[in-house]
């Protein structure tokens, strides 16, 4: 039943998925006091969630465009449910617009398949991982993403190698202009911290590590499936494939590397995973253990909750 509901495309299941979106920022901020909230708090906060909002649609764009899976929206109900899994993504808002733009870059990455408009396409995606950048560091990892993609593709044109590089020194020029504007200060938007932490007692509480571990259990028995997958897939959509796994492995080293583990890193590694994830869903012949796996991801995240 579970699986059937959502194995179409229909608006219902954006609405679904927009309401569990919206139960997760909700939950987040249910302890912050009345007296906090006036109007640029309350305006501020409908704009983060309509970031939110306009990351689905992009994700379903991106994998609807590129065939990623069989015209369903289980990516879109995995991504909010894993929202709803640590609602702390939901929190940062820098974040929140860092991983929007990262998934613009993805966008024209994943596209790359089709091999129209190369030159402009490896410039969009590395501008837009650039204005990530801006507004959270780490999640300029995702510039390797186009490399690592025109090198599955053993593309030996160097202007595509040099065109990145490009997009991404355009955003300099732009963050320096709006520095001086700003600061005064050519460098001063430019401010970000390098650090990197291996301390992950912030994840020691029993929420974060029931949701950690369905979320890693499940997705490296996905991905498993999903490998073995891609050669059945058509030549033309291999490399999409693999640079959802490679945007996985990213996202994941985002989560190991940052400095401060607030939950909200876990974010960038959410995309990829729907995909990995749906994909697995797709292919699962036993009806039981596909409504079995599916409501164990719905059930998890409500009962957290609670806890």
């Amino acid at each position: 039943m579970l699986t059937s509901f959502f194995n179409k495309s229909k608006p219902i299941n954006f609405i679904i998925v927009f309401f569990i979106t919206l139960l997760a920022f909700v939950m987040a901020r249910i302890n912050i006091p009345l007296e906090g909230m006036d109007s640029f708090f309350v305006a501020k906060q409908v704009g983060v969630l309509f970031m939110l909002y306009g990351s689905i649609l992009v994700l379903n764009f991106i994998v609807n465009k590129n065939s990623l899976t069989v015209n369903n929206n289980y990516e879109i109900l995995l991504f909010s449910l894993f929202i709803l899994f640590i609602t702390q993504t939901t929190s940062y808002p820098n974040v929140i617009f860092a991983n929007f733009f990262v998934l613009l870059g993805l966008r024209r990455i994943i596209s790359l398949h089709s091999q129209k408009e190369v030159k402009k396409k490896l410039f969009d995606a590395a501008f837009w991982i650039g204005i990530a950048a801006l507004f959270y560091f780490w999640s300029i990892l995702f510039f390797v993403l186009i490399l690592l993609s025109l090198a599955l593709y053993t593309d030996n044109n160097l202007r595509h190698w040099i065109i990145p590089f490009l997009g991404i020194f355009t955003v300099f020029l732009i963050g320096s202009a709006l520095s001086v504007v700003l600061y005064d200060s050519y460098f001063e938007i430019f401010h970000f911290s390098t650090a990197i932490s291996y301390d992950f007692s912030p994840y020691n509480s029993i929420t974060y590590l029931i949701a950690i571990t369905v979320l890693v259990s499940f997705g490296v028995w996905s991905s498993f499936y999903y490998l073995k997958n891609i050669k059945k897939k058509k030549k033309v959509f291999r490399v999409s494939f693999k640079t959802v796994v490679l945007a996985a492995v990213i996202g994941a080293l985002i989560v190991v590397f940052v400095p401060e583990k607030n939950g909200s890193e876990f974010l960038f590694l959410f995309t990829p995973l729907a995909i990995i994830i749906a994909n697995y869903v797709e292919i699962i012949q036993e009806k039981w253990f596909k409504e079995i796996f599916l409501a164990v991801l719905i059930l998890v995240p409500f009962i957290l909750l609670m806890l």
